[in-house]
């Protein structure tokens, strides 16, 4: 019975491994002292980069994304974005 257990754990980790599960995940754009996209993206530590904070949403209302100083979407100024997303 201990085989059959051993077995099954083993194929379940094979299967997490093979799945890519695991990769951090992390969200960029909050922190102006974080850096650049493209410097977060090139450290290589993480799989997945979240760009989404929104401070307003919901009930019919325009969302409102901030990125804490990164850039300033009321003056369209988050255009130079565009080449941190491509790079990462």
């Amino acid at each position: 019975m201990a085989s059959q257990s051993s077995i099954v754990s083993l194929l379940l980790l094979s299967l997490v491994v093979a799945c890519n599960a695991g990769g951090i995940a992390i969200y960029w754009g909050q922190n102006g002292n974080e850096g650049s996209l493209v410097d977060t993206c090139a450290i290589g530590n993480y799989a997945f980069i979240n760009v989404a904070f929104l401070m307003v949403f919901g009930n019919r209302q325009t969302p409102v994304l901030n990125l804490a100083g990164h850039c300033d979407l009321s003056i369209n100024g988050c255009t130079g974005l565009s080449f941190d997303i491509k790079a990462c």
